[in-house]
């Protein structure tokens, strides 16, 4: 989606809200799989469910990147045709090699689409590669999942 690029910032967690560090937390709980629900995990980091919502999808842990794994992307789509083509090719540009794809059914206008890539040929960090399929025409959000 072309338009305001989002912007990144790398700081240390002693300067940020309290509220950010635990959605961080409850985020990694749910992902390993220690708690199976939104309510759990905010109950074990002593959060509120709507402090959480209001920053899940603004916050990510730093992870050091490293070009012998992969990435796993989640990529928001409208529903037209040739847009997921674009987002491939922009992978593929990139040094990307798509291992997985995964593109869910469209609601309302819009597929959510994950992607797994190889990382060892990619030409670019994540962020970048983030921002590069962020602006891509018909693209509504492009997140990092996982590595």
């Amino acid at each position: 989606m072309a338009g305001k690029e989002p912007r990144f910032y790398l700081v240390q967690e002693d300067i940020l809200p309290e509220a950010i560090g635990k959605t961080v937390r409850a985020k990694e709980l749910l992902l390993a799989g220690e708690v199976s629900t939104v309510a759990e995990a905010v109950k074990k980091v002593n959060l509120s469910r709507s402090a959480f919502y209001k920053y899940k999808d603004k916050v990510y842990p730093f992870n050091r990147w490293n070009r012998d794994q992969s990435l796993t992307l989640e990529i928001m789509l409208e529903h037209r045709s040739g847009i997921l083509s674009s987002v491939l090719n922009g992978i593929a540009a990139a040094g990307g090699n798509i291992v997985t794809i995964n593109q869910n059914l469209p609601q309302q206008g819009f597929a959510t689409v994950t992607v797994t890539i190889e990382t060892a040929g990619l030409n670019c960090d994540p962020e970048k590669l983030l921002k590069l399929l962020y602006n891509t025409a018909g693209v509504k959000r492009a997140k990092l999942l996982g590595t």
